[in-house]
């Protein structure tokens, strides 16, 4: 296992030390910088109107986001790591 997937799991367990939202939230914000926050909300965002069906030009107006990042995050949703989609299945279920 490569360094880097080895110090992924470690902060994932980190994570899953912390027990509510508040607790979440003061960690992401002292691990990010605020550009990289604004990245990652960013992502999320396009991934949540991309599930919901919302067309590329529609979510580059809303979000401000390029047809890069939209085309990225959309082929994470398709081909990645099931990540977003465990995500998004989840938020939804509790929405």
């Amino acid at each position: 296992m490569k360094k880097s997937e080895s110090d992924l799991q470690e902060l994932a367990k980190a994570v899953l030390q912390l027990r509510d939202e508040k607790e979440i939230t003061a960690f992401l914000k002292d691990i990010l910088t605020s550009s990289e926050r604004e990245t990652v909300l960013l992502r999320w965002k396009v991934a949540k109107l991309l599930d919901e069906g919302v067309p590329y030009t529609q979510i580059e107006r809303e979000t401000g986001a390029s047809s890069a990042t939209i085309a990225k995050v959309s082929e994470f949703l398709k081909y990645g790591y099931d990540g977003y989609r465990m995500a998004l299945d989840r938020y939804n279920r509790r929405r």
